[in-house]
């Protein structure tokens, strides 16, 4: 019971860890082009971003691989989550997509 425990909070700390990850992409996307060194924002954004999901990976483990598995299950389910919600439409997409081939 204690075991199945821990590995339902792994599973909730990677959803947290997704969600921080994913949040401070797309806060970084939004506010990183009008900033005056749109790179070094961008840059020192990921490394936050990573230290963050990785230190918290390490603390959320415990040193026990399947706790880690579960945190990397839920950040991957964040993904799949964020994915969905910022899919173009079909023809929205179809159309970037010709537009971009009539450009080059």
């Amino acid at each position: 019971m204690n075991e199945t425990l821990n590995l339902v909070s792994a599973l909730l700390e990677g959803f947290l860890f997704g969600a921080i990850f994913f949040a401070g992409l797309w806060w970084t996307v939004q506010e990183g082009p009008s900033s005056k060194r749109p790179a070094l924002q961008f840059i020192g954004s990921l490394m936050l971003r990573i230290t963050i999901v990785v230190t918290g990976f390490y603390f959320a483990s415990g040193g026990h691989w399947d706790r880690v598995l579960m945190c990397l299950f839920g950040f991957f389910i964040v993904r799949c989550i964020v994915m969905k919600l910022i899919r173009l439409p079909e023809e929205e997409s179809n159309q970037l997509a010709k537009e971009a081939n009539h450009a080059t």
